[in-house]
């Protein structure tokens, strides 16, 4: 199973660092849609949000603003060629847009492009240095190129800037698994289970680390509550592992 499938998703407030109304001296009939659409996208509505930013680009085509959060709503639509488009004319209108770039990777590593998703993050991350978002995107899309040393680095800065935080450490404990180190990789699942005991993709991967250093029983254990915590669907193939690995290490 590829890598990306235990990465965690962001939520529509992290996934879109939605920008908010701060246009300077805005024309009074851009207003109102400019904030109906932020409304929408805040409320997941994001048909009504494309709608309604598309309103704001007829009216003014220059607010770098109103592509970005058009096409974060696109990208809640699975719809990731016309989200990069609105972000690559967002960065024609504001070539220095953090926003614009780590939006843009989010699409590209959707899409499967994760050479150019990290090329976008490590832009985003010249121009906002401080936000953990980028380096946890950036490393899962190292991830999930197989580069796990380049992921490792990425998660353990996106840690400095937001510590404790569950997503980061378990996919850091995933790289810590692909490097071959069950003994970091377990810490960190077990860290996870601490901060949050329904995260029940750390049992899994807390399973990968015990059984590497050949604790067949907690393994199995580990397994098991996973197969009791995993979703049915979301997990599915995650769940049909699981089974694989119980029955080979009980037949051993």
């Amino acid at each position: 199973m590829r890598k990306y499938l235990f990465r965690i998703t962001l939520t529509l407030a992290t996934l879109g660092l939605l920008l908010g109304y701060a246009l300077a001296g805005p024309e009074a009939d851009v207003t109102e849609p400019f904030e109906q659409g932020v409304a929408a996208l805040s409320q997941g509505n994001p048909t009504l949000a494309v709608e309604k930013f598309t309103a704001v680009i007829k009216i003014n085509p220059e607010l770098p603003e109103a592509y970005i959060n058009r096409g974060i709503a696109e990208m809640s639509l699975s719809l990731w060629g016309d989200a990069v488009g609105d972000f690559d004319q967002a960065l024609e209108l504001k070539p220095r847009s953090p926003e614009a770039f780590f939006n843009r990777g989010l699409a590209y590593s959707r899409q499967g492009e994760f050479a150019k998703a990290v090329a976008d993050y490590t832009q985003a991350a010249k121009f906002a240095p401080k936000d953990w978002q980028i380096y946890y995107n950036r490393g899962n899309s190292n991830l999930d190129m197989k580069k796990a040393k380049e992921a490792l680095k990425d998660y353990n800065q996106a840690l400095k800037l937001h510590p404790q935080a569950p997503e980061i450490l378990h996919n850091r404990s995933l790289a810590y698994l692909a490097l071959d180190k069950p003994e970091p990789a377990m810490a960190d699942a077990d860290k996870v289970i601490e901060l949050n005991p329904n995260y029940a993709r750390a049992y899994y991967s807390r399973g990968q680390a015990l059984e590497k250093l050949g604790h067949k029983y907690e393994a199995l254990a580990a397994y098991r509550r996973f197969l009791k915590t995993g979703e049915p669907d979301a997990d599915a193939q995650l769940l049909q592992k699981t089974l694989e690995r119980i029955k080979a290490l009980e037949e051993k």
